[in-house]
């Protein structure tokens, strides 16, 4: 992974003393609201509902574990011993003081992480897949990318202010896209030409809130050493032409949904031909770039045959199948970690569970975590001869539940619980359908289905592209919540469809439940959720739930 240059420190290092000076002049009260809202933002401070809420940049969702055990620390001593995990691959805490702040980031400094850029108008954390360089199949190792994006947007000066936030996400599979690149700012996709050298496929304008869509393609082909020149030239017509007037609409996907594509195409072309030359990325900066990522020293092992084991245990079985996942080097099994437990926040873990997988990495992967677009945790290079003394500690802590990918992996947001945006309470619904779901062999039967979760249109629950998707809306003080079909982040991106009417919160696993009960009187053998519903369309669905 990406280790902090001397520079690197010292700018993170500079960045605490300049906000802890701003935060104690906010708190004697010569800095005003107005003043300080764009600072902490920037510093990834927002004001929830009972506490300030602090997200920890964890770029592309890769850290180690000397950083793990610091956020275990800072848990223990400035927040109430737990941490979340978000769909950016971040770190939240929900219960810091803001006179501690400053305190917490420069704890984080000691050990490279920091929360800089992880709000306000400016270019968020570039994330990808949670398999990433580990993973058969891969046009490129989408990491090294990432790095450049990183260090090209961290305190960009002309892209400080944006009309709104902006993320950016990169994919480097062709059979599936575990980062919802369609649904981003801009998604980059690595890509060859037909000579065979690398480049990238360019989209802009995807996103979800309060205007779903899905992005468009504006380049094919773009030489690697181009990239930097171009996402410039893209955020430069965006910081030009975006609307400035009304936030609800000064997201880059309303403004190439107002020039069509193809204009805004045009616009980036042009900058792109100005800028070109003067922003090309020299090959001994790729060079280092990749070297950054080479691979860790595996040992020379060979894969296991399991079937005694399996049959011995089922359960064990259950978790090798569905909570790891095939690596591209023989012997070695990527471990997904679930953080989906019956009674806990999805994405929730505490101080001591933080230590457990920290002690976890250092002991079976090299020191290394990966956070997760689904709010889990990956340990990317498990020895298989480790497989099994791994899901027995995992087992012991409750964080060995087989259901990745399953209809109780649920993806959530905090909701009305924290989050001062939000219209209704997230975390209880995602309870409510766990433990309806409890048995895994029902679970298994329904097959493969994302169930996402959103307290607000802000969709940080990425409701939209949920194959089933629970929106809550406020109706007059009270509670309920929307249903969507047929989402999809995936390369055949999709926007799910509104149900109907909204729901009371206690019918909320009823209506799940009968939403899955129509899907398996209605499939085909083998056929998965998201397929039964593009063939069949809504209506079946409609009018089973509301009858």
């Amino acid at each position: 992974m990406y280790l902090y240059t001397d520079l690197d420190q010292q700018l993170v290092n500079e960045r605490v003393a300049q906000f802890r000076d701003q935060t104690q002049r906010y708190l004697a009260g010569t800095l005003s609201e107005d003043e300080y809202r764009p600072l902490r933002l920037q510093n990834g401070l927002y004001v929830q509902r009972y506490a300030p809420m602090l997200r920890i940049a964890v770029p592309y969702g890769l850290l180690n574990s000397k950083q793990l055990r610091k956020i275990a620390d800072i848990t223990r001593q400035y927040d109430r011993g737990y941490a979340h995990i978000s769909t950016r691959q971040n770190i939240q805490l929900n219960w810091p003081a803001l006179e501690n702040v400053p305190d917490i980031l420069a704890e984080l400094a000691t050990v490279q992480m920091h929360a800089i850029q992880t709000s306000g108008n400016c270019i968020r954390n570039t994330t990808t897949d949670q398999f990433a360089g580990v993973v058969a199949g891969e046009i490129e190792d989408p990491r090294p990318t990432c790095e450049l994006i990183r260090q090209w947007s961290t305190f960009h000066p002309e892209f400080a202010f944006l009309p709104r936030k902006f993320k950016i996400a990169v994919s480097a599979l062709e059979e599936t896209d575990r980062a919802a690149t369609a649904l981003h700012d801009i998604g980059v996709y690595l890509v060859k030409n037909a000579a065979g050298e690398l480049g990238y496929k360019i989209l802009v304008g995807g996103g979800l809130g309060r205007t779903p869509i899905i992005g468009s393609v504006i380049r094919d082909y773009l030489p690697r050493e181009d990239l930097i020149a171009y996402l410039e030239a893209v955020l430069r017509v965006y910081n030009l032409h975006g609307r400035r007037d009304n936030k609800y609409k000064a997201r880059i996907k309303i403004l190439v949904k107002a020039l069509t594509p193809p204009v805004f195409a045009q616009k980036v072309e042009a900058e792109f031909a100005q800028i070109r030359e003067q922003r090309k990325v020299d090959a001994e900066l790729m060079a280092r770039m990749d070297a950054v990522f080479a691979p860790p020293a595996y040992e020379n092992l060979q894969d296991i045959d399991w079937t005694a084991q399996f049959q011995a245990e089922p359960a064990f079985a259950n978790w090798y199948r569905h909570n790891t996942h095939a690596h591209k080097v023989p012997g070695y099994r990527i471990v997904t970690i679930s953080l989906k437990r019956v009674g806990v926040a999805p994405g929730d873990l505490t101080d001591d569970e933080l230590d457990m997988v920290a002690d976890l990495a250092d002991r079976y992967s090299f020191g290394e975590i990966r956070n997760t677009h689904e709010q889990n945790m990956v340990l990317a290079d498990v020895p298989q001869k480790d497989l099994y003394d791994l899901y027995q500690i995992l087992n012991q802590h409750n964080m060995a539940r087989a259901h990745i990918g399953f209809v109780t992996d649920i993806v959530c947001c905090p909701g009305g619980d924290y989050c001062s945006l939000a219209n209704a309470k997230s975390i209880p619904i995602a309870e409510a359908i766990s433990r309806r779901f409890d048995d895994l062999d029902s679970v298994y039967e329904l097959g493969k289905i994302d169930l996402n979760i959103s307290g607000c249109m802000n969709a940080c629950g990425h409701h939209h592209v949920g194959h089933i998707g629970i929106l809550g809306v406020d109706k007059k003080g009270a509670e309920f919540y929307q249903v969507t079909l047929g989402g999809n982040s995936d390369h055949d991106a999709s926007i799910g469809d509104i149900l109907g009417p909204s729901f009371a919160a206690e019918d909320m696993a009823d209506i799940v439940e009968e939403v899955l009960n129509t899907y398996l009187d209605l499939r085909v053998e083998n056929e998965r959720f998201l397929d039964t519903y593009r063939r069949v369309g809504i209506t079946p669905f409609k009018e089973r739930v509301y009858a």
